[in-house]
């Protein structure tokens, strides 16, 4: 895709509205500028608050995504309590850690 914008006045470039729906880009969001061999590289930014950070490390997105597959595939649990829900995660850590247990 290539789209041709004129620099307006204080430099200001308004980003096209194909451009902005392929990379949905939205009012507010951030954009990193760069220059490299002669040209101008935009990236578009997500800031996150710091408390928040921890939910997009690599770690824990790979959790999310196993957990989305475990859903989809329907392998879930539903309890009618917590208690019951601790003791069935009891009970499958002494079966992990049971080395006479079959793998």
């Amino acid at each position: 895709m290539s789209e041709l914008v004129q620099v307006r006045k204080k430099a200001q470039v308004t980003l096209p509205l194909s451009v902005r729906r392929a990379l949905n880009i939205e009012e507010g969001d951030f954009l990193d500028v760069r220059v490299r061999n002669g040209e101008v590289l935009l990236r578009v930014k997500k800031l996150v608050d710091k408390q928040q950070a921890w939910f997009w490390t690599k770690r824990w997105q790979e959790g999310e995504k196993e957990a989305e597959e475990d859903i989809a595939a329907g392998r879930v649990h539903h309890f009618e309590s917590a208690r019951e829900a601790i003791a069935y995660l009891h009970k499958r850590s002494k079966k992990r850690a049971d080395p006479t247990r079959r793998a």
